[in-house]
């Protein structure tokens, strides 16, 4: 099994980290943080090159605004350090549900798990 999933690391990029990543991060990442849901967050010793390696699926809406805004240069202060503030009505951050079973389903959805009323729907007939 570990044969299978060496070769997968070296083919794939979606599940995790590749060699060649995993390699460059030992070789020149400094480790500056971690979010919540497990990314952790790197650094290169030299430059200003900033990147992250997803614990699991690779998917960018896992990345918070605040640790977004770190690997884009929009701010230099790492958020575990130095959070952002956080504003009363703000809501949690939440990865991107579509797709998912947890996707919103509006009121009339056949995805719905109560069947919606239909009593004001009245089907078109041409005449």
């Amino acid at each position: 099994m570990s044969i299978l999933r060496s070769v997968l690391r070296l083919l794939t990029w979606w599940d995790g980290q590749t060699i060649g990543t995993q390699l460059f991060t030992w070789r020149k990442g400094v480790r500056v943080g971690e979010d919540e849901a497990g990314n952790v967050f790197y650094t290169d010793r030299k430059s200003e090159k900033r990147w992250v390696v997803f614990n699991g699926e690779i998917e960018a809406s896992k990345i918070s605004p605040d640790w977004h805004g770190w690997l884009h240069h929009t701010f230099d202060d790492v958020p575990s350090e130095r959070p952002l503030p956080k504003k009363v009505w703000e809501k949690p951050h939440l990865e991107n549900l579509s797709g998912t079973a947890a996707a919103y389903a509006p009121a009339g959805s056949i995805r719905r798990d109560e069947p919606a009323d239909r009593s004001d729907y009245e089907a078109w007939s041409p005449e």
